[in-house]
């Protein structure tokens, strides 16, 4: 018997090295996650850095149906992480790759280690213009639409690849 399937939303995004290829091989890490299956993926976008430094990161957001646990997921995304050289010496430090559980089904998470609906999505452009490529009608929960927050973040470049 195969375990519940949930949707869940990773958002990928690095600006070091060879950003883009770290970011479309880590799509194809996606799809090779166990218990889970690629629906989706978004276009590539270039965004300016929000809250830190260095060159413009490219980034896509991923769709999944997984039966990993929300932390079983997180976990096997640091893993593919730390295997593109992610380090972390200060928040927000420019990174070769960066994955987050963006979404997990309709469920809100509050914990030390992982926060679902990830934390600002509604306020990053390189979040939403991906995510709304993927599903136009998608809902953030505790939020609502996502369509609504593109208002909130119009002063944010963001061009797709």
């Amino acid at each position: 018997m195969q375990a519940q399937q949930t949707i869940a939303y990773i958002g990928i995004g690095g600006n070091l090295g060879d950003a883009r290829g770290t970011v479309e091989e880590a799509i194809r890490r996606l799809a090779a996650l166990p218990q889970s299956h690629l629906l989706r993926t978004s276009s590539l976008y270039r965004t300016a850095p929000v809250d830190s430094s260095g060159d413009d990161y490219i980034n896509a957001v991923a769709q999944l149906a997984t039966s990993l646990a929300p932390l079983d997921l997180l976990h096997a995304l640091q893993r593919i992480e730390l295997e593109h050289g992610r380090e972390r010496p200060y928040r927000n430090a420019p990174r070769t790759l960066d994955l987050d559980v963006l979404l997990y089904g309709d469920r809100i998470i509050g914990g030390d280690e992982l926060t679902v609906p990830h934390p600002r999505m509604a306020q990053r452009a390189f979040v939403l213009a991906p995510l709304l490529e993927i599903d136009p009608a998608i809902a953030i929960p505790g939020v609502g639409a996502a369509q609504a927050c593109l208002s909130g973040i119009t002063d944010q470049p963001i061009s797709k690849l």
